[in-house]
């Protein structure tokens, strides 16, 4: 028999379901904190005159950021937290540290010149990172729009590792950093198609001949650090173009926008 409590029982027996609480995944967050740590070193390093140090910092946060996103995907920890940590890490160690540092070194030299220099690479490194977060569902994953930002800050940190490993001193090449920066800094921001890599799994097996090859490139890196590694990203900065002149001779499509009709007409940046 009841006892006419029938309603406080069922309420008593209800299953309470207690809301997860957000949290934040320690591990891909951790490398883009480390990549941030990088590009903030890089800049103290260059105030000090450490411009060498400055440039292997700008390096160490481009190996860093490489690492995250994969961490995280293969951990399945992926947030848009992340994403958007990731985001500013890389305006401060790809955008602001490769400007200050060139224009603390070279360009504070040409007076308004060498700061419109360092402000348009900066710009240009923020504009580009924002129109990869909203181009993402609509961007060629095997390519991407423009000259990715850790590469753009490569080209500039390795011509600073290469200068000051000969011995040169910034002023002696002001101009010619002037015009690395604008270069670095406008390729960004065009549709120019550069290859991603993103189409080459790790998890897959590979012929032995592949890992040989692999060995021989850290051998030849080994050589001249500096040197290797700025002749590579300067092929890297240029193959861009010739993938677009390649295209833009065989009749194909030079953008890798497959349809964005809710962002600006980019057709000028071509």
């Amino acid at each position: 028999m009841h006892d006419g409590n029938d309603s406080d029982f069922a309420q008593g027996d209800a299953i309470v379901v207690r809301k997860r609480r957000k949290g934040i995944y320690v591990l891909p967050n951790l490398f883009t904190l480390a990549a941030l740590f990088g590009g903030f070193y890089a800049i103290v390093m260059a105030i000090s005159g450490r411009f060498d140090l400055a440039a292997i910092g700008v390096f160490c946060a481009m190996v860093l950021d490489s690492l995250d996103g994969r961490i995280a995907r293969m951990t399945n920890t992926q947030s848009a937290f992340g994403e958007q940590m990731d985001s500013l890490s890389d305006m401060v160690s790809f955008g602001a540290a490769p400007a200050i540092i060139s224009y603390v070194w070279a360009l504070k030299g040409l007076g308004r010149w060498g700061w419109i220099a360092a402000f348009v690479y900066c710009a240009c490194g923020a504009l580009r990172l924002a129109r990869f977060n909203v181009n993402t569902a609509v961007v060629d994953k095997r390519y991407f729009q423009g000259l990715p930002s850790p590469a753009a800050a490569a080209l500039l940190a390795g011509f600073i590792w290469v200068m000051t490993d000969m011995g040169i001193t910034g002023a002696s090449v002001a101009w010619p950093t002037f015009a690395l920066a604008l270069y670095a800094g406008l390729t960004m921001v065009t549709n120019v198609p550069f290859y991603s890599f993103k189409d080459v799994h790790m998890k897959k097996s590979v012929p032995f001949v592949v890992i040989v090859l692999i060995a021989l490139g850290i051998a030849v890196i080994n050589i001249d650090p500096p040197l290797v590694m700025f002749g590579l990203f300067v092929a890297y900065g240029l193959s861009g173009y010739v993938i677009y002149a390649w295209r833009k001779a065989k009749g194909l499509q030079t953008s890798v926008i497959s349809t964005s009709t809710d962002e600006p007409d980019e057709r000028g940046l071509h």
